[in-house]
């Protein structure tokens, strides 16, 4: 028995080779002996130097152009302007260290940050700017703010203490709590009765409420009581 499709299947196998596909082509060319690698044959060549034609390079004058200079060396004496440098400048300052062990070791005082430089500025001591600025607008703010409260007030009919009345009120206030309080330490020690449990809480809640009056007034510049 033979296959019909026996041509075909040799062709498909076959048809995706070739003589140099794994191992290279068959034949390749084979150098020539002459063609050896020589010393600094890869190394790149520089174009050849042309040469100068005669007339283009003018030779040199003997005789010295009517601009030219000489130059003049002059001898100095160095050990007197040495001296002279020496005596009329000015002598250097020491520089201060700061030692830190036993062994020596020391180091510049002045870039250490030891030294308080912030006092020899020019603005040392002077309020910044800002703060000044930020002090003017706190202060219109305030004046704003009193003003409208007056402004309120005055709609409200309200009155304004003095200085003198508020004083006067201050010590009447004490003087009503010096004398709550010696009440209060004349108490007995043993509060067995109603009478005097009842009046010992009369006695401080009179205390409190005269402490906090004291305090409110000490406390606010400003009273306003209605009419």
């Amino acid at each position: 028995y033979i296959s019909k499709l026996r041509e075909f299947v040799k062709h498909e196998a076959e048809k995706n080779k070739s003589q140099w596909k794994t191992m290279g082509p068959a034949k390749v060319a084979v150098p020539s002996p002459n063609d050896f690698l020589q010393k600094r044959s890869k190394e790149p060549k520089l174009a050849p130097k042309k040469k100068e034609q005669d007339g283009e390079k003018l030779l040199p004058l003997s005789v010295p152009q009517r601009t030219y200079r000489p130059v003049i060396h002059i001898k100095k004496n160095f050990v007197n302007k040495n001296a002279v440098a020496v005596i009329t400048g000015q002598p250097k300052k020491p520089r201060h260290f700061c030692v830190d062990t036993r062994q020596g070791d020391k180091y510049l005082l002045e870039p250490s940050g030891l030294v308080p430089k912030y006092i020899k500025k020019k603005n040392y001591g002077v309020i910044p700017k800002y703060v000044t600025r930020r002090n003017e607008e706190m202060k219109r703010e305030e004046e704003e703010y009193q003003a409208s409260v007056l402004e309120q007030l005055k709609k409200k009919a309200m009155k304004m203490l003095s200085d003198e009345e508020r004083t006067n009120i201050l010590k009447a206030l004490k003087k009503n709590w010096e004398e709550v309080n010696h009440a209060f330490q004349g108490l007995p020690v043993l509060t067995d009765t109603r009478y005097k449990k009842m009046h010992k809480e009369e006695l401080e809640l009179k205390l409190k409420q005269l402490e906090h009056d004291i305090a409110a007034i000490e406390k606010h510049k400003s009273v306003y009581i209605a009419n």
